[in-house]
């Protein structure tokens, strides 16, 4: 089954992750099948970027977002189009 989750990078106490889709036996930080985002929590308010078709693409595939990226996807699509 495919997820779409975290993905941790940066530095010990300066973390960056981007989020990815994946197959739900791989690890956290292991092989992945696409890059559809990027999540810093170092901002105020945290920096959250989407490439939103490929999102709609792997949603409607069937890729199950967990439970953070649910969260992180819902506000993206309430808050405007930044351009």
């Amino acid at each position: 089954m495919l997820v779409i989750r975290l993905r941790r990078h940066g530095s010990r106490r300066k973390p960056f992750f981007r989020i990815v889709v994946t197959d739900s036996r791989s690890p956290r930080d292991g092989r992945f099948v696409a890059q559809i985002g990027t999540y810093d929590p170092a901002f105020n308010p945290p920096k959250v970027s989407l490439e939103r078709e490929q999102v709609d693409h792997w949603l409607k595939a069937g890729a199950q977002p967990s439970d953070t990226v649910r969260k992180l996807i819902s506000e993206a699509q309430s808050a405007p189009a930044s351009s």
